[in-house]
């Protein structure tokens, strides 16, 4: 597979890992390989960063549009996510408590479809 592929699974930022990482194929067995036990640099990656968007979001507790609604463009490191969560500026805030209210939504749709099913399956109106 290449790189940027096997970086997305790895959780990594490509840009940041070493050259040699970037520049080749990794098989299925060398993905494997990385994930059971991590090089140093890998470790470190992801550890300390710069993470990708979809890191970022998750570390922040956000969905990646709310990161373009609060204009971070550019990959962040663990320290500056810690900067960002220790004294979070208004839109994240908002993201946050936006993300939050989906989440519940979510839930209270899952909780209404899971009783319309058991009415159903029990020989109710299912309406």
């Amino acid at each position: 597979m290449k790189a940027e592929t096997a970086a997305k699974k790895l959780g990594i930022l490509l840009e940041a890992a070493p050259e040699e990482f970037r520049e080749g194929l990794v098989t299925r067995d060398e993905l494997a390989a990385l994930m059971a036990e991590p090089p140093e640099w890998l470790e470190v990656l992801r550890r300390e960063g710069p993470h990708p968007r979809t890191v970022v979001a998750a570390k922040l507790g956000i969905s990646n549009s709310g990161l373009a609604r609060g204009g971070v463009t550019d990959p962040l490191t663990s320290a500056e996510i810690k900067s960002l969560l220790e004294a979070p500026p208004a839109w994240l805030v908002t993201e946050r408590a936006t993300q939050a209210a989906v989440r519940a939504e979510k839930i209270r749709v899952a909780e209404r479809d899971k009783e319309r099913a058991a009415r159903h399956s029990s020989g109710g109106s299912g309406v």
